[in-house]
């Protein structure tokens, strides 16, 4: 479960550094840039133990899926809620495409 935490709190980090200065379009490229580095160290501090402690558990390939689907969720309640983004119905779908693909990932076969 710690896992899980860490990445959600990693991921939350990851999208701030990497969009949250679309809101601050007028602010010199140098300074979001030097930003969104500090916020993606602070990202660093909990994926990297996440990844650590999940590997135990998982396989690297498995942490990589449950990542990029905490990332899609984080990222879409981003987009609707910080950049006031309309969340249309063809990125619900695509979105759910991805995440439906984790059934390959996970399935022991």
């Amino acid at each position: 479960m710690w896992t899980i935490v860490l990445l959600v709190v990693s991921n939350i980090f990851m999208t701030f550094a990497w969009y949250g200065h679309l809101k601050f379009k007028a602010s010199p490229l140098w300074k979001v840039i030097f930003i969104s580095w500090l916020i993606a160290f602070a990202e660093y501090c909990f994926q990297v133990p996440a990844n650590r402690i999940g590997h135990h558990e998982f396989s690297a390939a498995q942490l990589k899926t449950i990542q990029e689907v905490i990332t899609l969720i984080v990222f879409a309640i981003f987009s609707i809620l910080y950049l006031r983004e309309d969340f249309k119905w063809n990125y619900l779908v695509g979105f759910g495409m991805i995440i439906g693909a984790t059934f390959f990932i996970f399935k022991k076969w």
